[in-house]
C-alpha cells in the first residue's frame, strides 16, 4: 500500500501523525510524497481556531478529489474530527474513514476489510516514521490533553484531561529518535510542567524525566516548549543550571499581564507571580531565553488592559513572543461571554503588541554579538550563499535563524563552532571558526 500523508496543526500532531504513520509501515505501508499516486491518503487536521478548521476541510476535500485519479481511501483524524466527526460525516460522505482519538485502533482493521493492507493484528516494530523535513529536528510529545481550564481554548475539549506517557515508553522514543539521526529533541505537550502528576504518589516528575533522557541517550540538545510558570520547580532550573544538553531556552506562555484579563482568561497567574518567576528564572539560568504567547482582544479587553500588557512587555523583556487575537471557540467558557472587540481593533492590537515585540527582540539579540557559539546547522541557503542554522536560542520553526559564513563544509544535522557577528530582529549573522 502506498500511503500519502498530510499533517496539519502544531508539533504534537505531527507526533501523533509519526506514531501513526509508523504502525502502517509496520504494516507494510510506504509513504509517498506524491499524493495522486498513492492508495490511502491520511489526513491529520487540526481543530483549534477557525483559519486551521478551514485549512483542515480543505486538505479532506483535496484528498477526496484525488479518488477521482485512483486513490483508493481518504483517512482523517485529528482533533478537527473529534469534535465534528457526525457533522463532517454527513458534510463529507466521500471520506472512507473518519477516526477520533478514542477509535484509532480501529484504523487498522478497517484497511484490512478494505483490502489495502495485510494481517492487521501482526506485531510491528512501532518505530515513528521521519515526516518533516530536517531528521536531525524531533519532537517528543509526553503527555495528552490538559487539566487546565482556560476560558478560550478548545484544546480539552478535544484531547480529553491530562495523561502522561510512561517514563520507560518516553526513554525508549528518545533512542529511536536518536538513533534516525536526532541531534535536537524537543519536548512537547500542552504543559510540560504536569508530566507525572497523574501517574500515581511518588511518580516520577519532569525533572526525572529529564535526567532519564540524559542518562540513556547522548542527544546533544533537549529543548523544553511550553511549560507554564507554576510547573517551573526549583529542581527542573537546578537541572537545566546544571546540564549543557538542556540548552537555555523556555516557552512560557503568559497570555496577558493585566490581571483582570488573567483572571477572566482562567489563567493560574498574576502579573505578579510572573514578575517574580522571571526574575529567578534569569538569575538561576545565565543567558535564559523566554519565549512566550500573548492573546489580545479577548472579551472584555479595555484599552487600559492592552497598555497594561504592552507596559509588561516591556519591563520583561521576553527574547520571543508569539501573539494571535481571540477568536471564539464552540463550547469553551468565553463562549459565554459578548464578543466585544471590534475585529478591526483586535487586528490594530495584535500589529502593535507584535511591532513592541519586534524591537524588544532585536535589543536582546544584540547582546550576544562577538559571542562563540554552536550552531546546529538545518540546511543550505542556495540564494545566499550561505549555510542556515540555529543557535541554543533559536527553536526551530517558531524562531528566528542563524545564518552561518564559512561553514560550507558541514552538512545538515552537525553543529559548527561559530562567532556571532550580527544580529536582526529576529536572526543572527555568523562566520565559522574552524
Amino acid at each position: 500500500m502506498k500511503l500519502g500523508v498530510i499533517s496539519l496543526g502544531c508539533d504534537k500532531a505531527t507526533v501523533d501523525s509519526e506514531r501513526l504513520v509508523g504502525g502502517l509501515v509496520g504494516h507494510g505501508a510506504v509513504v509517498t510524497p506524491e499524493l495522486p499516486a498513492a492508495d490511502v491518503i491520511l489526513v491529520n487536521t487540526c481543530g483549534f481556531i477557525d483559519a486551521a478548521k478551514r485549512e483542515s476541510i480543505e486538505a479532506i476535500l483535496s484528498a477526496a478529489k484525488l479518488k477521482e485519479e485512483g486513490v483508493k481511501a481518504v483517512v482523517a483524524v485529528g482533533c478537527l474530527i473529534q469534535r465534528y466527526k457526525n457533522e463532517l460525516t454527513k458534510e463529507i460522505p466521500e471520506v472512507d474513514l473518519m477516526l477520533g482519538f478514542s477509535e484509532l485502533h480501529h484504523l487498522l482493521p478497517e484497511l484490512a476489510k478494505r483490502g489495502l493492507i495485510d494481517n492487521p493484528v501482526a506485531a510491528h516494530p512501532g518505530v515513528r516514521q521521519f515526516l518533516g523535513a530536517q531528521s536531525h529536528v524531533r519532537y517528543l510529545k509526553i503527555s495528552e490533553g490538559c487539566d487546565h481550564t482556560c476560558a478560550f481554548c478548545a484544546i480539552p475539549l478535544m484531547r480529553g484531561k491530562h495523561r502522561s506517557e510512561p517514563l520507560s515508553r518516553l526513554v525508549h522514543e528518545a533512542q529511536q529518535l536518536e538513533a534516525q539521526g536526532a541531534k535536537e529533541i524537543n519536548l512537547v505537550a500542552q504543559d510540560l510542567g504536569h508530566w507525572g502528576r497523574d501517574l500515581g504518589v511518588g511518580s516520577p516528575k519532569l525533572p526525572d524525566l529529564l535526567e532519564a533522557l540524559l542518562r540513556e541517550t547522548s542527544v546533544p540538545w533537549y529543548r523544553l516548549l511550553y511549560v507554564y510558570s507554576a510547573g517551573i520547580s526549583e529542581r527542573l532550573v537546578g537541572l537545566m543550571a546544571r546540564e549543557s544538553r538542556i540548552v537555555p531556552y523556555i516557552d512560557m506562555p503568559i497570555q496577558h499581564a493585566s490581571d483582570p484579563m488573567l483572571e477572566r482568561m482562567r489563567r493560574p497567574e498574576r502579573q505578579r507571580t510572573l514578575r517574580e518567576k522571571l526574575a529567578w528564572l534569569r538569575g538561576a539560568i545565565p543567558d535564559l531565553a523566554i519565549r512566550t504567547t500573548c492573546l489580545v482582544g479577548f472579551p472584555g479587553e479595555t484599552e487600559e488592559d492592552f497598555r497594561v500588557l504592552l507596559e509588561y512587555l516591556e519591563e520583561a523583556q521576553f527574547d520571543r513572543m508569539g501573539a494571535f487575537s481571540y477568536s471564539p471557540q464552540e463550547g469553551t467558557r468565553a463562549m459565554q461571554y459578548p464578543d466585544d472587540v471590534p475585529d478591526e481593533l483586535k487586528r490594530e492590537r495584535l500589529e502593535e503588541v507584535l511591532e513592541v515585540q519586534r524591537a524588544i527582540s532585536a535589543e536582546r539579540l544584540a547582546r550576544f554579538v562577538g559571542r562563540d557559539v554552536d550552531v546546529l546547522v538545518d540546511r543550505d541557503d542556495e540564494e545566499v550563499g550561505t549555510k542556515v542554522g540555529r543557535v541554543q536560542w533559536q527553536a526551530d520553526d517558531v524562531d528566528g535563524v542563524t545564518y552561518l559564513e564559512r561553514g560550507g563544509w558541514a552538512p545538515p544535522g552537525d553543529f559548527v563552532r561559530a562567532r556571532i557577528t550580527a544580529s536582526e530582529d529576529y536572526d543572527f549573522q555568523a562566520a565559522a571558526l574552524t
